[in-house]
């Protein structure tokens, strides 16, 4: 039966990997070459970095005589909550040397104003005091702030166009976030790409995602929905989900367009906020 992933079942599943392969009298290359799989990839899963994939398990089980153990015990991403899943997000979010966001409800969060985030996260249910509120706001400004560095991480957003039609908190606070998003691109930090409600459908309507990459690690996808949330670590799920991102850009318009169509919502909230 699998166990519920999280980082400390990672690391007993890595722990267990490296007893049995020592007590097998294999290295890592060596573990590597016999069950097809690369030596990095078991460091990271023996590290407590990573989790194999079901083929994985079963190639380790079979290669270390195990009887099933590593498919049994195979961590599991399913059941979890997205304050749970977020933690560890937020912990992939900051190694991240690549990061590719699709937001189709609200501006994501490394990109929110503090007046956008404050607005946000008062009006979620249920309530939340105001100690909690501006606990959650602290955190979620410091996200932002991995921007600062402007060569890394390297970020493209892709917004559908309700997350600028979407009046969060009233024209002002909409138009000084949609400006703080036109400065990122202005200044080369960001690459910003919008979806027009003009392309109808398309492939990544049903929920936020972020893609990350990094220096020495494997891709990741983080998908979130209503108080749902995974990280998705399964090369199979992660490339679907590469995919489908790519595909949507195809129907977004280009980084230039993108920011003359935000501009040109920004002055409409400005005018009516006057």
């Amino acid at each position: 039966m699998a166990i519920e992933d999280n980082p400390e079942s990672r690391v007993r599943y890595g722990e267990e990997l490296r007893n049995r392969r020592e007590a097998a009298g294999f290295t890592q290359e060596e573990l590597s070459a016999r069950a097809i799989m690369s030596r990095t990839h078991i460091a990271h899963i023996e590290a407590g970095r990573r989790r194999p994939d079901l083929q994985d398990a079963r190639r380790l089980d079979d290669v270390l005589a195990t009887g099933g153990l590593f498919e049994r015990f195979l961590p599991t991403l399913d059941g979890r909550k997205v304050a749970e899943h977020f933690k560890e997000a937020l912990e992939f979010e900051g190694q991240a040397t690549v990061i590719r966001e699709y937001a189709p409800k609200l501006v994501p969060g490394i990109l929110q104003t503090e007046a956008y985030a404050r607005e946000v996260l008062s009006s979620g249910h249920p309530p939340k005091s105001e100690e909690e509120r501006d606990k959650l706001l602290v955190t979620r400004l410091e996200r932002g702030r991995i921007l600062d560095n402007f060569h890394s991480p390297v970020v493209w957003t892709m917004l559908d166009e309700a997350v600028l039609r979407r009046p969060v908190g009233g024209p002002a606070v909409m138009c000084e976030q949609l400006r703080h998003i036109v400065a990122l691109g202005e200044s080369r930090r960001i690459r910003v790409h919008v979806l027009p409600f003009a392309v109808g459908y398309h492939a990544m309507l049903e929920g936020f995602v972020s893609l990350m990459w990094f220096e020495d690690l494997p891709p990741i996808a983080y998908v979130e929905g209503l108080k749902t949330g995974r990280v998705w670590e399964l090369p199979s799920v992660v490339r679907e989900c590469q995919e489908a991102y790519d595909h949507a850009m195809g129907d977004a318009l280009s980084h230039r367009n993108s920011l003359a169509l935000i501009r040109s919502v920004a002055e409409d909230y400005e005018h009516e906020a006057q």
